[in-house]
């Protein structure tokens, strides 16, 4: 599902924290999958571990650096992929019709991502309305799950969340997957009040702390499922209702080591703005060491950066020696430019700053816009 709290600012971490990809199989069409797909999405949300990814090079790089493709050859764009390619045509208005009057969930759901896919508004409307009825109270677990998720599928969380509501699930097993569908409607509609209880009721319901619970953001095209930490999406669900400092607190008493540790040091001190620059200063030292063991080199540049701004001297001089360690010409010149002291070295980096579009670049290898002609005058007689 779509849902991305900071929209991605989200960095991905190992062992524990930050978002993690999880292998699964290729999406299949749904058929009779819907029920069953929703079971897997939900079994490996909450309980299934976090794999260690990369989360930063382990050699020296430059602090931005451009997302690996998903597919393709390395440093070139993506190749469509064969389901791109083969992607069904838009229902004609009667197929619709016939869709609305006598779809099952599986053809609503497909119709639903279609719609979206191409942004027909008023389709999405009317297959909302259609999802609404199409199995009316009471129904079982497996129904009333499935039918909220393909309301969310359809753009459509503040109905899911109706949906789900019509089910009063029993403890254990029945509870931990509807309060996880229910987190998933709450966080689509950014209603982050539902959502950070929805979180806090799994953790009683499950009997697993949040820092150990990883929770579904999005399934790529691939079929792997980009997860991330309950305890960290909690603390930015505090921060967007206006509790920074309390979810900030939360990530500093769940401190852990390695590069996770650091990225959640990272987003701490990001939520906690009003502590005193020496605190601040204190739990970015605590990150920088645990990202320079990593040789997570973009994240220190990032925490230099981050300590710099506070501000610091002694930051600033380790910014500008890493920069030069990665030749990092942008960081430097980010640094040097507001010192009059340094302005011949900083046109110096100017002069090296590339453009996009220069070998080596990021947009290196897509194609120049075509621009039309300016007409010349004519000169007057």
């Amino acid at each position: 599902m779509p849902f991305s709290p900071t929209a991605a600012s989200i960095a991905v971490p190992p062992s524990g924290s930050g978002p993690t990809t999880v292998p699964t199989a290729p999406r299949r069409s749904r058929g009779c999958s819907v029920l069953a797909g929703l079971g897997a999405l939900a079994a490996l949300g909450v309980f299934a571990g976090i794999g260690p990814v990369a989360a930063h090079a382990a050699t020296p790089e430059p602090a931005s650096t451009a997302p690996a493709a998903t597919g393709g050859s390395p440093g070139g764009p993506a190749e469509p992929t064969a389901e791109a390619e083969e992607r069904p045509p838009l229902l004609s208005e009667a197929e619709f019709a016939d869709l609305l009057r006598e779809g099952d969930l599986e053809q609503l759901d497909a119709a639903c991502r279609q719609s979206a896919e191409a942004d027909q508004l008023e389709r999405l409307r009317q297959l909302q309305q259609r999802l609404l009825t199409l199995h009316p109270a009471p129904q079982p677990l497996e129904v009333v799950l499935a039918n909220a998720d393909v309301l969310l599928s359809c753009r459509a969380p503040s109905e899911a969340m109706d949906v789900l509501n019509r089910f009063g699930p029993a403890a254990g097993a029945e509870r931990v997957q509807w309060l996880q569908l229910q987190w998933r409607a709450a966080a689509a509609g950014l209603d982050h009040r539902r959502a950070a209880l929805a979180l806090e009721r799994l953790r009683k319901e499950s009997g697993t702390s949040l820092d150990a619970s990883a929770l579904p953001l999005q399934r790529r095209e691939d079929g792997t499922v980009i997860s991330r930490p309950a305890l960290e999406l909690l603390a930015l669900h505090l921060e967007s209702r206006g509790f920074p400092r309390v979810g900030g607190e939360l990530l500093v008493r769940a401190r852990q080591g390695g590069l996770g540790g650091a990225l959640r040091l990272q987003q701490a001190v990001g939520l906690l703005a009003e502590l005193p620059a020496s605190q601040r200063e204190a739990l970015l030292e605590a990150a920088l060491e645990q990202a320079a063991a990593a040789q997570a080199w973009g994240l220190v540049a990032e925490l230099l950066d981050t300590q710099a701004a506070l501000p610091s001297e002694r930051a600033v001089a380790r910014r500008l020696r890493l920069s030069g360690r990665l030749d990092d010409a942008y960081g430097e010149w980010r640094w040097r430019r507001e010192d009059p002291a340094a302005a011949p070295r900083t046109r110096q980096l100017e002069i090296r700053l590339r453009s996009p579009r220069d070998p080596g670049g990021h947009a290196a290898d897509l194609p120049v816009p075509a621009t039309e002609p300016v007409p010349t005058p004519s000169p007057a007689p």
